[in-house]
């Protein structure tokens, strides 16, 4: 059961809200959580983006200044290097070797051009300290020295000594690492300690984000949160605290006037859902009272039977003390007594059978007008009741009722009846309950016609059946006793006469008559003992034959396509009747040998009889015996709406049944 719709309008005063200038639930601009949480996040990483700079900054200096002491040990490496291959040069004047210098004092040229200028592609700098630029200096000084010493070693302008001194280039060289190495410490502790500073930002940001994060949103949620199952647990009194102007402020807002809508809602909600419900277990209870006498009626076989369950039923559905069922006469001046529940036997014998008028329940309903359900109160109707019918009416209140319910039972606009209900109380019915006894009264009313019209349909059936017994008895038995009843004359007029020779053969006549009366006796009795039940019309066809086999001595042959919709069970009684016919005529009168009987249900069922027996001339006329079977098999294939077609000749006779309706 839907509570509230989804789609109902808000309250007047939420559109008020909405629309009013400057509302909360209508700003937009002034929401200032997301702003809160950008400048948190921004400090953050302003603090993050600095010492992770400073840091870059600080290992690039000390990556420079790692490679510019690896390039001051290439140059010492080289010095010596020169100094070899000059005297190597002094003592061979090897132009290998001269080359090999020339190589290295390049290599050193370009080493100290490295350390003065840095190198873009890659991290190498010289501090640019004045001690360390000094002993740069020193450095740049001692090479232009030793430079200038190769150089004259290599235009043989030296001294006669052959040994290069390198000793004073390397001790500048060593003093300038020195000093290097010195500042790269210096930027080794600062690193440490911007490392340390930024864990310690790192730590102190994000408890500030953490704090901040449950000031301004975890805060506000968990009392949003709190007070959502306190509404879930029924509490429409529950609030949450007013925050700041932000969207969360504007949320608690909008669930405290939610919260406060909701409880007025639900303020009689109690009543409505009992109301609701007790409305819903009536309905069932209807529903189930009118499937119950439902199923009932449906498999009630008598009317007796129908009348005493359904007063049972009754009672208890309406909760009356007692209750009786009415059979009314066609003009509807009678009400006779069907069935009743509870009723005091003594009532019940008195009211037998009233006439209209003489009690609470009987009324002839006004010209034009439908019988209704009616209330009655026993006493007050019994101080205006007249003299003829005041025995009845203080039967009624002697025996303690005070309130006569009566429904009527109508079918078609017909009024078969009336149920009564006895109360020994005052009662009073909703709508409700006076269209449930209504459905009713309708539902016993249809299926006392339902069983009087199969009563009629039986008794139909068996007149059917008695009038066909009488037709075959006529056709076959009474003419043959009419043939004796003749024979029987002439032997009297024989005997009186005293001619033998008439006597003797008016005796054979008798005898042959008998025979042949006997004969359709045994036949008649076969054809009604074969039947359709089953609805499989080739067992009975094949039953029929096999008696006819036994009964003539012909042999007979039969074909049977059934790959069509089967015959309905009074078309298949009458086409096996008429195929009966057939084959009687073939006994008495065609002389045959054998019997075809051949059945096709497509495109329309087609049934042949066909003999090869002497035949005889259709259009002069047939025998009179086969001509009485022919007009029997007419008028049953009328009867289904087929036609028969006879056609006879010397090699024998052809009676084919056509149903023309396709089944």
């Amino acid at each position: 059961m839907a509570l509230v719709s989804p789609s109902a309008e808000p309250p007047p005063d939420v559109h008020d809200r909405l629309d009013r200038p400057g509302s909360s639930l209508s700003r937009s601009s002034d929401l200032t959580l997301a702003r809160k949480l950008a400048a948190i996040g921004g400090v953050f990483l302003a603090v993050a983006l600095f010492t992770v700079g400073l840091s870059m900054w600080v290992t690039w200096q000390l990556e420079g200044g790692a490679a510019a002491i690896n390039e001051a040990g290439r140059m010492r490496m080289r010095s010596y290097q020169i100094a070899l291959q000059v005297r190597d040069l002094q003592a061979g004047r090897d132009a290998e070797a001269l080359q090999g210098v020339m190589r290295r004092v390049a290599e050193l040229d370009g080493s100290l051009a490295l350390l003065t200028s840095g190198d873009s592609r890659r991290p190498l700098s010289v501090p640019g300290n004045h001690e360390v630029q000094g002993h740069l200096a020193r450095v740049q000084h001692s090479w232009g020295v030793l430079r200038a010493q190769v150089l004259q070693s290599l235009s043989g302008q030296a001294p006669h000594d052959p040994v290069l001194r390198v000793e004073a280039f390397v001790d500048e060289v060593d003093a300038l690492v020195s000093s290097i190495e010195q500042r790269l410490e210096t930027r080794t502790v600062a690193l440490h300690t911007f490392q340390l500073v930024m864990m310690v930002l790192a730590v102190l940001s994000a408890l500030a984000i953490l704090y901040a994060s449950h000031v301004v949103i975890l805060e506000p949620i968990a009392n949003l949160r709190h007070a959502a199952q306190r509404v879930e647990q029924g509490d429409f009194a529950a609030r949450v605290p007013p925050g700041a102007a932000d969207e969360l402020g504007e949320l608690a807002e909008g669930f405290n006037r939610m919260t406060e809508r909701l409880g007025a809602l639900y303020g009689g909600l109690e009543a409505k859902v009992a109301e609701k419900t007790g409305k819903l277990r009536k309905e069932q209870a209807r529903l189930k009272a009118l499937y119950d006498v439902s199923t009932f009626v449906a498999s009630a076989d008598t009317l007796q039977a129908l009348g005493e369950g359904f007063a049972r039923k009754m009672r208890l559905i309406a909760h009356a003390d007692a209750v009786a069922i009415r059979w009314s006469d066609e003009a509807n001046d009678r009400y006779m007594l069907l069935a009743s529940d509870s009723l005091p036997r003594i009532l019940a014998e008195e009211e037998q059978c009233v006439l209209t008028g003489a009690c609470f329940c009987g009324d002839r309903p006004q010209p034009g007008s439908a019988a209704r359900l009616r209330v009655i109160p026993i006493m007050e109707e019994a101080r205006k009741a007249d003299a003829g019918s005041a025995k009845v009416q203080r039967r009624c209140a002697e025996e303690g009722y005070t309130t006569l319910v009566t429904i009527p039972l109508n079918l078609q606009h017909r009024l078969l009846g009336e149920i009564e209900l006895f109360y020994r109380s005052d009662t009073a019915f909703s709508v409700e309950d006076r269209s449930l006894f209504e459905a009713l009264g309708s539902h016993l009313a249809g299926a006392m016609e339902s069983l009087r019209m199969a009563a009629l349909d039986r008794e139909s059936a068996v007149a059917s059946e008695r009038k066909l017994l009488a037709q075959e008895l006529h056709d076959s038995i009474a003419q043959s006793l009419a043939f004796l009843k003749i024979q029987m004359a002439l032997l009297r007029s024989a005997m009186n006469k005293q001619d033998r020779a008439a006597v003797e053969s008016t005796m054979s006549e008798l005898d042959a008559g008998i025979k042949e009366s006997y004969s359709d006796v045994r036949e008649l009795l076969l054809h009604f003992r074969v039947r359709t039940d089953s609805g499989q019309l080739d067992l009975a066809l094949r039953e029929t034959l096999s008696k006819f086999e036994i009964q003539a001595g012909l042999r007979t042959h039969f074909q049977y396509q059934d790959d069509g919709v089967p015959l309905p069970a009074d078309v298949q009684i009458q086409v096996l009747h008429i195929v009966q016919e057939a084959l009687s005529n073939v006994r008495k009168h065609a002389g045959a040998s054998e019997v075809w009987l051949d059945v096709v249900a497509r495109p329309r069922w087609r049934i042949t009889v066909r003999d090869n027996g002497r035949g005889f001339d259709v259009d002069n006329g047939a025998p009179d015996g086969t001509h009485v079977g022919i007009s029997i098999m007419r008028e049953r294939a009328e009867r289904i709406g087929a036609r028969l077609d006879v056609r006879s000749d010397g090699a024998g006779t052809h009676v084919t049944l056509t149903l023309d309706q396709p089944y």
